[in-house]
This record gives C-alpha cells, sequence and structure tokens, in this order.
C-alpha cells in the first residue's frame, strides 16, 4: 500500500503542478498581448491533460488486465515524470512563437493518458492485496493522494515563490517545481520496479481465466456496460463536481475574482489541506463499517447545496471593499448581448489573440470579469456597440485605463486588502470543502472495485472514472471561466457542478446498489486475496 500510494502521490503531483501554474505560464508560453485570452489558452491546455484522460484509461485498462498491473505501474510513472520535466523546459512565446503552446498540448496529453492508466491499476492492486473488510480503510490512503499531491506542489510553489522572489518566480522560477520532478520520478520508478504483481492477476493467469478483450467486455456485455453508465453518471461526474470546484477551482477564484495575494492563498490551502487530509481516512474506516453508497451521495448533495454559499463568503472574507463596492455602485455595461458586436465567441477567442482583432464589447466583458467586478446589462446608448456606466459616470467605447480610474474611483480595489481579510473565515471555509470532497471520494475506488469482476476491473474502473474525471472535471475550470465571461457574474461558473451534482446525486440514489458487493464474480475474486483465504 504504501508503495503504491507514494508513487500515486508523486504522479498527482505532476499532473496537479500545472494547473497551479496556469496563470504564470499563461503569460509566457501564450501570447502576451491579451492576458485574458492567454489565461483561457492555458486553462484550455488544463483541460486537455484531462479530456485525454478516458483513453489513456482505456489502454492501459485493457494491457493492465492482459499482462498485468505491475508494468503499467512503471509505463505510466515515466510517462507522467518525463513530461513534467519537459514542461519546465519550454521555451517562451516570445523565443519560439506559436511552439511553445503546442509542445505544451503535447506534453499534456502524454501526463493524460499516463493518468488515465495510473488510478485503476493502483486501485486495482491495492484491492487485490487487502482484505475486503478492509478495502475502504486502505484505499483511503490512495484516494488522500490527490489531495496530498496538491498540497506537494503548492508547498513546492511557496517554497519556491519566497527563495527566489515574487518577481523571480513570474519570470523564470515558475519552472523549478517542473524541473524538481525529476527527483520524484527516480524515486517513483525505484519503488514501482520492486513491486510484485498482483496475487488475484497472478492466480487468474495461472488458472487461464485472463479475459481476452477487456475492453470489449467491459463495454459490449450490457450487466458490465450498465454498471459502468450508472457510475459515470453518479459517483464519478458527481465526485469531481465537488473535488475539483473546492480544492482546485477555488484556488483560481480567490485569486482573480477575489484577488487575494497568492501566497496568501496557497498558504491558507496547505492548512486546510492538512487538516482535512485525515478525515480522508476516516471516512473510509466508516465506509467499512455502515456501507459506502450514502456517505458519497451526501458529499454529492452538500456540493448542490452549499458551495455557491461558500464561495460568496469566500467574496465577503476574501475582499469586502469589492463586496461594498459592487453594493453602493453596481457597474453596468450598455450593449446588447445578442449583437454581433457582444457576442463571445470562445473559438473566436481563442484564436483571435491580438487585442485590435477583439471586439470592444467582449473586451470590456473580459476586463470586468477578470477584476472580480459584476455587472448587469442595459440597452446600448448612442449606437455604441459598449459603454459601461459607474457611479453616474459613462465611458463610451472601451479604455482599459479608463475603466479602470473609473473603477478606483467608485470604490472598486485593485487588489484585496490585506488588514480587512479574514483569514480564519476563508481557511474554516476551505476546510468545509475539503471535508464535503473527502465525503464523495474517500471511499470511491472501494466502491469501484467491488462493482466490477476481477478479470474487468482495470479497465471498468479506469474508463468510467477517467470520464468523469477528465471529460466532467477537466472541463470544469474552463467552462466556469467561460460561463463567467459570457454572463458577467464571477459566480455564474459554479452552475455548472452545482447542476452536475444534482444530477448525479438523483442518479445515485436511484440507481446505485447498496450492498457492499454486487456481483458473484466480485466475491470470487475477493476470496482468492490471501487474507481472505
Amino acid at each position: 500500500m504504501l508503495a503504491s500510494t507514494l508513487g500515486t502521490l508523486f504522479e498527482w503531483y505532476d499532473f496537479f503542478i500545472y494547473g497551479s501554474l496556469a496563470v504564470f505560464m499563461s503569460a509566457i508560453i501564450f501570447p502576451p498581448d491579451n492576458p485574458m485570452v492567454s489565461l483561457l489558452g492555458a486553462l484550455a491546455a488544463l483541460a486537455v491533460g484531462f479530456v485525454i484522460r478516458p483513453l489513456g484509461g482505456a489502454i492501459f485498462g485493457y494491457l493492465g488486465d492482459r499482462f498485468g498491473r505491475k508494468y503499467m505501474f512503471l509505463v505510466t510513472v515515466v510517462m507522467m515524470g518525463a513530461s513534467t520535466v519537459l514542461l519546465g523546459c519550454l521555451p517562451s512565446y516570445s523565443a519560439a512563437g506559436n511552439l511553445s503552446w503546442i509542445l505544451l498540448l503535447v506534453l499534456r496529453v502524454i501526463q493524460g493518458l499516463a493518468v488515465g492508466g495510473e488510478y485503476g491499476g493502483a486501485v486495482v492492486y491495492i484491492s487485490e492485496h487487502c482484505s475486503p473488510k478492509r478495502r475502504g480503510l486502505l484505499t483511503s490512503w490512495l484516494q488522500s493522494t490527490c489531495m496530498l499531491g496538491l498540497l506537494a506542489c503548492t508547498v513546492v510553489i511557496v517554497l519556491c515563490r519566497t527563495a527566489i522572489g515574487p518577481d523571480a518566480f513570474k519570470a523564470w522560477g515558475w519552472r523549478v517545481p517542473f524541473l524538481a520532478s525529476i527527483v520524484l520520478l527516480s524515486i517513483s520508478v525505484y519503488i514501482r520496479a520492486r513491486l510484485h504483481e498482483s496475487p488475484v492477476f497472478s492466480r487468474m493467469k495461472s488458472q487461464g481465466r485472463l479475459s481476452k478483450n477487456p475492453l470489449r467486455e467491459a463495454l459490449s456485455q450490457w450487466s458490465n456496460l450498465k454498471l459502468i453508465l450508472i457510475a459515470l453518471f453518479s459517483i464519478n461526474a458527481g465526485t469531481v463536481a465537488s473535488f475539483y470546484t473546492g480544492q482546485f477551482y477555488v484556488v483560481i477564484f480567490l485569486q482573480q475574482a477575489v484577488a487575494v495575494d497568492q501566497s496568501l492563498v496557497y498558504n491558507l490551502l496547505s492548512i486546510a489541506f492538512l487538516i482535512g487530509v485525515p478525515t480522508y481516512v476516516f471516512l473510509g474506516w466508516l465506509s467499512d463499517r455502515i456501507g459506502r453508497k450514502w456517505i458519497m451521495i451526501a458529499g454529492i448533495f452538500l456540493t448542490a447545496l452549499t458551495f455557491r454559499p461558500m464561495f460568496e463568503s469566500l467574496i465577503s472574507a476574501g475582499n469586502p471593499a469589492l463586496v461594498e463596492a459592487t453594493i453602493a455602485k453596481p457597474v453596468t455595461l450598455h450593449a446588447s448581448t445578442n449583437s454581433e458586436d457582444c457576442s463571445f465567441s470562445l473559438g473566436a477567442a481563442l484564436l483571435s489573440s491580438h487585442p485590435d482583432n477583439k471586439k470592444a464589447c467582449v473586451k470590456a466583458k473580459q476586463y470586468l470579469v477578470q477584476h472580480g467586478v459584476n455587472f448587469t446589462y442595459v440597452p446600448p446608448v448612442n449606437g455604441l456597440p459598449v459603454a459601461m456606466s459607474v457611479n453616474g459616470q459613462t465611458i463610451s467605447g472601451f479604455d482599459a485605463k479608463a475603466y479602470g480610474a473609473a473603477l478606483q474611483s467608485a470604490g472598486y480595489p485593485e487588489k484585496a486588502d490585506p488588514a480587512r481579510i479574514n483569514r480564519t473565515k476563508i481557511l474554516l471555509i476551505l476546510i468545509a470543502m475539503t471535508v464535503i470532497a473527502a465525503m464523495t471520494y474517500a471511499s470511491l475506488a472501494a466502491y469501484l472495485v467491488e462493482l466490477f469482476p476481477a478479470r474487468i476491473r482495470y479497465t471498468a474502473i479506469s474508463f468510467p472514472y477517467h470520464i468523469g474525471a477528465g471529460i466532467f472535471g477537466g472541463l470544469l475550470p474552463f467552462i466556469a471561466t467561460y460561463l463567467t465571461l459570457s454572463v458577467g457574474d464571477v459566480l455564474a461558473g459554479l452552475w455548472y457542478p452545482i447542476g452536475l451534482s444534482v444530477i448525479c446525486g438523483i442518479v445515485g440514489t436511484i440507481f446505485l446498489p447498496s450492498g457492499p458487493r454486487t456481483s458473484a464474480a466480485t466475491s470470487a475474486a475477493d476470496a482468492n486475496t490471501p487474507t481472505a483465504q
């Protein structure tokens, strides 16, 4: 368990380090003359790494069920570690032009494939070594590696930023956490090379019971496909909505919408993670005693009910001056949402990066949302495509300096005032989000193992998990940012995870099996573990 957990922890560090540094990389790897489009491009690259994960799950799941769990461990960790190191060596856009972000996308694809093969293998490997009665407890340690990987990359970033200073870190220091991964890669390869094959897989192989085509068996037989679909549209997608919103998107939100200093965000997040990680182990242990389904379903519904109020509280706790200005002197945008001048085309936003090619109305919306400013639409004035009004002053067209001066005179702060930040409240909210995420995620691995027969277990777990995590979760930061830009409300992006949670909670309540074991094949495989014998 320790060997598998450490290797997986390092792999999560490699995967999440990019997301944590997307804000810095966007200014270096993408065209620098439009910060919001660069940020969207960086988030799109983040999404690519997630979206490709189901393919990695299908490929490595097939290979793991056919040829063994151990060897896939070595392949995935090398792919992940090497691509992470190379991310730290990427040329800047000023030096290599479009080649810089093309290479970034290629490396993110490799990372996504590696993670797609990692999780299912690690879950199956631990589960096939342990007693079914302790499966929730032992796999919960593996589940916590995702959180610990986020914590590790957060600590490394904070240490690097403190050691070399904010300016140097922004210019070149962001590369150090990527390059440091070579140390983790060496340790991971050493650990994985010493592992033995799973006893359940070895026994199935000696008895000639391996699946000849686990992917086809998992997807073509309705009994297996039905379980995959139920898992996907309930606990897999629902877990993603909770985990990635409360542990990942919140980092971007605090920095962009609330304008809290990055170092403070990382410090508070690190403390929240340290306090919240034991919750994973406790809930895994609890699921062995009272069942797993209703713990996960409760976490999914809590996400839908509490996340928007908690994000609202983050704004008031982190930047009260922004809340006061929004209430006292609201911003209105004179524009027609149906006009061509104000339509926000995602493809155009990414392909037309030069500010001269952007519509004035689109640039105005981007500017306001980027500064955490909500606005409401009113009819256009004097036939202009856009105008902004605040505090009795109307500015025709778009002028960043004029917008900034008008907002500042109306009391809108450029940055959160450190003296007015309620750090305790922010920390408590982050801890609450961590606990809710643990409710949905801690016992997920054990539940999925018990859902599928051993002969196709690697494939059947990896495929729905990574569709949920890769598609629904990977697109979350990007879709949330896009919704925020389109609507003009910094909280609009939360409707995506909230809606997803409601749907998944209902599906899980109705269709998910409640018992600890759902098939005779699973029971038979469990009976083959050394502890059961």
